[in-house]
């Protein structure tokens, strides 16, 4: 029922104004996420995954509960706050599947979450749509569905063993801490792949070998607490550590900045449409776009795998060029007020999107020893996250410049408009210092 969401709550279900929708609900959610994710991150660590994990049912089950019956402001409000908090828990999830296999199925188990996310996401879309254009369901009965869906996994997740170890606070003593984990994230169409010769990290033996239900194991695997304040020190160093590289630095500086402008345009794509062509006067389309644009967006995704070039040296230029495109994308999908070019301009947007934080988390990860995956996605998402926060305050929040639909996302275009000329300019000196160097080695040679 997401895609029609925005139809949802201007409609007679809860008969909402144009300005509480864009300007005074929507952006709790972006304040919830940001406040909830590092509390979130830790808590799933401590808490071994699971009990997150039935948390983030819980609070999908209240959010799509208060969808159905909750009426007012202020309820649709709170609401959204317990989206912000399903939102967050995602971490336990995929926390949760690399804690209870073994280190060389990652590449597997990835493979599964990032397809069943994409094809639970697409076949929702175009059922949604189906029942909506063909069968002439309501959105209350879609709502219903949504519902029902999210009831059974928590229900599901009820019978998910519990592991007796985790990232932070809980290894096994005999051995040093092991913090190796990866996050994937489905949504963006990121994926990771395992370094080749990677050894075995000690202290994740093979789940296999060790019961996940049994509890008091032998003094070799006796379970040691990590204090907080140890963890927050141990992150401080390996965030240090990260970020020292330039390497690094450029491509997370891009991950932090589009995925906060690729937030913004996707939260606030449903309302742009509605704006250029009204739901009460003619049949929408919300959920076909965004099954076509996940599909087309997978298929970007494999493509860029098999993409051999310097990105070392030329992938600034590219972030570049590419962004300017989303740019151009954005802007044409504000001012030419034509829904199925709107249409068309999203698919755009989220083919390129998907394609470039594909190639960024390539780039990351082959930068990255596998412990500190979790730690430097994180960050990134934390600080897009801030930066999302900042752009709601100024530009939609209604206590702040609260402006409408159309000025927005012209402020999007411009945004990535800026993305782009700043790695413009950061990748033409970057290309100029490679080659004065390999000059300087071939005069010495």
């Amino acid at each position: 029922s997401e895609p029609f969401l925005t139809r949802y709550l201007l409609g007679p279900h809860k008969n909402l104004t144009q300005s509480q929708v864009f300007n005074e609900i929507y952006p709790v959610w972006t304040y919830s996420y940001l406040v909830l994710l590092f509390p979130v991150f830790l808590a799933t660590d401590y808490l071994r995954y699971k009990p997150v994990v039935l948390l983030q049912g819980l609070s999908l089950i209240v959010t799509w509960f208060m969808l159905l019956y909750a009426q007012g402001l202020l309820a649709v409000q709170l609401l959204e706050f317990f989206y912000g908090l399903g939102t967050a828990t995602d971490v336990a999830y995929y926390a949760y599947i690399y804690s209870v296999v073994d280190l060389n199925l990652y590449r597997k188990v990835t493979s599964y979450c990032r397809s069943a996310t994409l094809v639970g996401y697409t076949v929702g879309s175009v059922s949604g749509q189906l029942l909506v254009s063909v069968a002439g369901w309501s959105l209350f009965s879609l709502n219903v569905i949504s519902l029902t869906c999210v009831s059974v996994a928590f229900g599901m997740a009820w019978f998910l063993p519990m592991p007796q170890k985790s990232l932070f606070f809980h290894h096994a003593s005999s051995q040093p801490v092991g913090r190796e984990m990866k996050i994937i994230d489905c949504k963006n169409g990121s994926a990771v792949q395992d370094h080749p010769d990677m050894r075995r990290t000690p202290g994740w033996e093979d789940e296999t070998k060790v019961p996940l239900n049994v509890e008091g194991q032998s003094s070799q695997r006796q379970e040691q607490k990590v204090d907080i304040l140890k963890v927050l020190r141990d992150l401080w160093q390996d965030f240090l550590q990260c970020y020292s590289s330039r390497t690094m630095l450029c491509w997370s500086v891009w991950w932090a900045l589009s995925t906060c402008g690729y937030f913004q345009v996707i939260n606030y794509a449903q309302g742009l449409w509605e704006m250029v062509l009204p739901s009460h006067s003619s049949e929408i389309y919300n959920g076909g776009v965004e099954a076509v644009s996940t599909l087309l967006g997978a298929v970007a995704v494999f493509v860029v795998g098999h993409i051999k070039t310097s990105w070392a040296m030329w992938g600034e230029v590219a972030l570049a060029l590419f962004s300017f495109l989303i740019a151009a994308a954005v802007y044409i999908m504000d001012t030419v007020r034509n829904i199925w070019v709107c249409y068309a301009s999203y698919v755009v947007f989220r083919i390129i999107y998907m394609l470039l934080i594909t190639i960024a988390t390539f780039q990351i990860a082959t930068n990255l020893s596998v412990e500190r995956y979790a730690l430097v996605f994180g960050v990134n998402t934390f600080i897009a996250l801030a930066l999302q926060t900042v752009l709601t305050l100024i530009v939609v929040d209604a206590s702040g410049l609260g402006l409408d639909i159309f000025t927005q996302f012209m402020i999007y275009a411009s945004y990535f408009a800026a993305i782009s000329l700043v790695f413009l300019g950061s990748g033409i000196y970057n290309i100029i210092r490679t080659y004065r160097r390999q000059e300087q080695v071939q005069s010495r040679s």
